[in-house]
């Protein structure tokens, strides 16, 4: 009431000097202050009141709020002693033991927001309400893929031995090579990089393939088959794969592709079935099958020859010329696979091809020219292959592509990512990534 009073006279005061009546001022200020005297023992009585002193030898109570004062801030929780509250709070919303070893044994906890973020939440339970951050940094194990045991027929051939090569190269971490292959014939083991395989014949007498795949794929669980056999023997061999539900790698060309990729795609058993196995090559290949679908006819009325120089044991035409002529006839080119001219003499391939010496066993050189109608425009593409390591790194890359995507389509996620795809090229094992670079 003083402070009331104080301000109420003050401001009669201010009215009065505005309106000229100066005589008064003074007596205004000597009213204020003869309020402000009283309410001093007033204020001093009413703390008395409030919080009396103790008597002595007495223990001094505790003061009291006032009630028309409410509390400003929540209470302080009662932290552990010595332990610093940012840390108590985290070990708060790690989970326990228990917890931990549920977690291991449940699938594993993807980054980046995967779908089983919601499985540790659940195992929290009302313990997970710390720091977002901190419940991501749960203990989890990331479950290791298993290394793909491979399947190499036949590994007695030229290309069929040095993919088993490369198999054995890569370690024992991501695959390894079954010491048991096929062949035409049964012939003695074969020893790869000191790995003895066992060759058994698909044909002949006592030969039993079927026999063989069910007791490797026993043995070897995610067993996946390349084949580098002979183009008379492709669809009859994918038969025998699919028949007795063994995922392959079909790097062997000829054949009835047709009926090979409408066979494989009814049964929707896992393959990689490509006609180039060389990843800078199979680039190659995606850059002209784009071409030709974003520029249709673009080299229409042009005339196009192809050329190609392989080792003289290749007998038909390679699939990756017949990929590119069918890329070059969708630019517009009228060109017939059958006009493919192929160079397997010596004397042509050392001279007019420029294959080097030591590479005549084991080269791929294409060469395809394009020439306008009138003659004044012309185009050559060209690319040249010496040895088979490249063929042979990118044959180890989609087996083992193709074991991550059988196993995921056991789970139950392998064909969603791929929609549902079951048969895929050497682009799709482009587009996985993670190929090894010679």
């Amino acid at each position: 009431m003083g402070v009331v009073a104080r301000r109420f006279v003050f401001g009669v005061a201010i009215w009065n000097l505005e309106l000229g009546k100066t005589q008064i001022f003074p007596l205004h200020l000597f009213v204020i202050v003869i309020i402000t005297v009283l309410q001093a023992p007033c204020s001093t009585l009413r703390r008395a009141r409030l919080h009396p002193l103790p008597r002595r030898g007495a223990q001094s109570p505790r003061p009291q709020r006032s009630p028309q004062r409410p509390r400003r801030f929540p209470p302080r929780r009662r932290l552990r002693r010595g332990v610093p509250p940012s840390i108590w709070c985290a070990a708060a919303a790690l989970p326990s033991a228990d917890q931990q070893q549920q977690l291991r044994s449940s699938s594993s906890i993807r980054g980046r927001g995967g779908n089983n973020s919601d499985n540790l939440q659940t195992v929290l339970g009302s313990r997970g309400r710390g720091r977002p951050l901190l419940r991501s940094r749960a203990v989890v194990t990331r479950t290791m893929a298993a290394p793909v045991p491979i399947m190499v027929n036949d590994l007695t051939g030229k290309m069929g031995r040095a993919v088993a090569d490369a198999v054995v190269a890569r370690g024992g971490d991501t695959c390894f090579l079954v010491p048991v292959a096929f062949s035409g014939r049964a012939k003695p083991p074969v020893d790869v990089s000191g790995v003895m395989v066992e060759v058994s014949g698909l044909a002949g007498e006592g030969s039993n393939p079927g026999a063989v795949l069910e007791e490797l794929k026993q043995k070897y669980p995610g067993l996946v088959v390349v084949d580098y056999t002979l183009p008379k023997a492709v669809n009859a061999n994918a038969d025998l794969y699919m028949a007795h539900g063994v995922p392959f790698v079909m790097g062997t060309t000829g054949g009835d592709r047709v009926k090979l990729l409408e066979d494989v795609r009814a049964a929707a058993h896992f393959a990689v079935i490509a006609p180039q196995m060389g990843k800078q090559v199979v680039a190659f290949q995606a850059a002209m099958k784009l071409m030709a679908e974003n520029f249709p006819g673009a080299f229409k009325g042009y005339t196009l020859t192809v050329t190609e120089s392989h080792q003289s044991s290749k007998v038909d035409t390679s699939g990756t010329a017949k990929a590119l002529v069918e890329s070059f006839n969708e630019l517009g080119c009228e060109f017939d696979i059958g006009d493919v001219e192929l160079v397997r003499d010596v004397p042509t391939q050392l001279g007019a091809m420029g294959v080097p010496e030591e590479h005549l066993l084991g080269h791929a050189f294409h060469t395809y020219k394009l020439r306008s109608p009138d003659g004044t425009v012309s185009f050559e593409f060209q690319h040249n292959v010496c040895g088979r390591s490249i063929y042979a790194e990118g044959t180890v890359d989609a087996a083992l592509f193709l074991g991550n995507m059988v196993a995921g389509g056991v789970s139950g996620t392998g064909a969603a990512r791929g929609g549902g795809k079951t048969v895929y090229d050497m682009i799709d094992v482009l587009k996985e990534g993670g190929m090894v670079t010679n």
